[in-house]
């Protein structure tokens, strides 16, 4: 039986079993070493920060995990609308690894870390999965993007297989040859009216947020049209897109958010930044997302003081990236459901 073809759930009565097999848990190792092969050739540092914080992510498309911490009790006061004795795991190693790059600017480092999000289980989606993330001090955002495409091209090999070609699109681009407006001057109505014409259903009242309705649009338009069998590397998103990236200007002198996304298909792999270093700006910006949340009634969660006091001290000039290491050994090993690439899924974790 070849990995792709494994169920993706374990039969009933064998709960206990995981759901990857030998295969490809000796893939996965195989991925992890591959890795680390490819980062210290290039004299990137493994680092290890811990899972648990006082803060959680703020941004309103991702929900933190929350749970019962004494260990965190004495801090939380001074770390927002954190409860007391509690604390979050986090979504990303992000904020804690530019904390190490502010304390050591000359380094660039990496790390594969498990990471929890609260998403319903999916094809491509589970709760605690392994992300690579890391960050090249001096590097923009097409630099990284470069940076990826090395790694992607050590990875193939690895796996015996022939590197993909690579493709590229600019978001802003792309959206205003559809919709023939910029991203952040368009209206929720105009995205709505788009999916009428095309006879596509939107959902009732997400015109009244833009960004959803433009990520909605994006799926539906846009992404389909990316080759199956290439790599795809998204950039040029809205300024109001930025999160943790820089904002520049497009070849016209129009606003755009340096970061980019790295796509196989319709699949999502990877998103990287040239990252914000301004603690006053990252501060508003996590403002505006606590306000997001408000409005869409998320719950409230705490802002990483700790991260914008190390930009205050200075972030080094870098770029980061952060890539799912489960779903790039999907592609690699030919997997169609993430718990074949997973010991153990939601269901029976």
């Amino acid at each position: 039986m070849s990995p792709s073809t494994v169920d993706a759930c374990v039969p009933a009565g064998h709960a206990w079993r995981p759901t990857a097999s030998p295969a490809a848990l000796r893939q996965a190792a195989q991925l992890r070493a591959a890795i680390r092969e490819w980062m210290q050739q290039h004299d990137v540092l493994e680092v290890y920060t811990p899972p648990l914080s006082f803060a959680a992510n703020t941004d309103p498309q991702v929900e933190s995990l929350s749970v019962a911490s004494p260990s965190v009790s004495q801090g939380s006061a001074s770390h927002g609308t954190a409860p007391e004795g509690r604390g979050y795991l986090h979504t990303s190693p992000e904020f804690a690894m530019k904390r190490v790059l502010c304390a050591y600017p000359e380094t660039d480092i990496y790390q594969i870390a498990t990471v929890f999000r609260a998403e319903v289980q999916g094809r491509f989606h589970v709760s605690q999965f392994t992300m690579l993330e890391w960050y090249r001090v001096g590097m923009t955002h097409w630099e990284l993007m470069q940076d990826v495409e090395a790694l992607f091209t050590h990875l193939w090999s690895a796996f015996g297989l022939t590197p993909l070609p690579v493709e590229t699109c600019s978001y802003c681009r792309e959206v205003h040859r559809r919709l023939d407006g910029w991203p952040d001057d368009l209206k929720g109505e105009t995205i709505r009216d788009y999916f009428i014409k095309h006879h596509r259903s939107f959902p009732e009242g997400l015109e009244s947020d833009v960004a959803a309705s433009l990520d909605l649009f994006m799926d539906e338009f846009v992404l389909p049209d990316f080759n199956e069998n290439a790599i795809t590397f998204l950039y040029e998103y809205p300024a109001s897109q930025a999160a943790l990236a820089k904002v520049g200007n497009d070849a016209n002198g129009l606003p755009v958010a340096e970061r980019f996304e790295v796509f196989i298909g319709r699949v999502e792999l990877a998103n990287g930044f040239h990252e914000l270093s301004d603690a006053a700006v990252q501060r508003t910006r996590f403002i505006t997302d606590l306000e997001q949340r408000r409005v869409r009634s998320q719950v409230p969660v705490p802002i990483d003081e700790n991260l914008l006091a190390a930009l205050r001290e200075g972030l080094p000039d870098c770029a980061g990236v952060a890539i799912g290491v489960e779903r790039l050994l999907m592609i690699l090993g030919n997997y169609s459901h993430i718990n074949q690439v997973t010991s153990f899924s939601d269901a029976n974790a």
